[in-house]
């Protein structure tokens, strides 16, 4: 019996060193840093499609605008992006996202389907003068909700006020199908601030 128990008494200090051991050899845990403010400032994210898709806020005018859903459009190795918002009282809104030649242009835009127009030539739309600046043929891709299909191709004209102070936009999704036109009106950074999207597949 006693022999037993001394077996027991020296597996029982065997168990105990290494438990001291594993313990004193495990990798020790970091302690979490202090969190920090995400809009601290001079920290707000910039725009671009990291920060706005479907899911990210878009505050203006005291107006928390969620993104429904985002086009990416591709000219050759140009980009730019098109988020369809929704919030307030009124209808749901494009905002577009494009850099040109190092310059950021951000635009709110509103559909015009009273407007009868064509592209060709300039036009006047509620007392504003517009002229052609650009057209071509651009690929699409979506995600989220945007009323499009999920890829294609599509034209686009656009027409700028002297200045850029306020652009006139002619996009058509088939070779068959209107005009769809819209007013856009160019904002700053500063007008706006971003509540980034969740990240992809999150």
């Amino acid at each position: 019996m006693g022999t037993f128990l001394m077996v027991i008494g020296i597996l029982l200090l065997v168990a105990a060193v290494f438990a001291f051991v594993f313990a004193f050899l495990r990798p020790r845990k970091k302690a979490p840093g202090p969190r920090q403010d995400p809009l601290k400032a001079g920290e707000m994210p910039v725009f671009g499609p990291k920060q706005l898709g479907p899911g990210a806020i878009v505050s203006f005018g005291g107006v928390d605008y969620v993104v429904r859903g985002s086009v990416t459009y591709s000219e050759g190795p140009f980009l730019w992006w098109e988020h369809l918002l929704e919030g307030g009282q009124g209808e749901p809104i494009w905002f577009s996202v494009e850099e040109d030649e190092g310059r950021l242009e951000l635009a709110f835009w509103t559909k015009r389907a009273d407007l009868a127009l064509t592209p060709g030539g300039a036009h006047t739309v509620d007392g504003v003068q517009y002229y052609e600046v650009e057209r071509g043929q651009a690929s699409y891709t979506c995600e989220g909700t945007t009323g499009l299909p999920a890829s294609g191709q599509m034209s686009f004209v656009d027409y700028a006020s002297d200045g850029r102070a306020a652009l006139l936009s002619f996009e058509q999704w088939s070779p068959n199908s209107p005009w769809e036109i819209s007013l856009g009106r160019i904002m700053s950074p500063g007008e706006l601030t971003v509540y980034p999207a969740p990240p992809a597949g999150s």
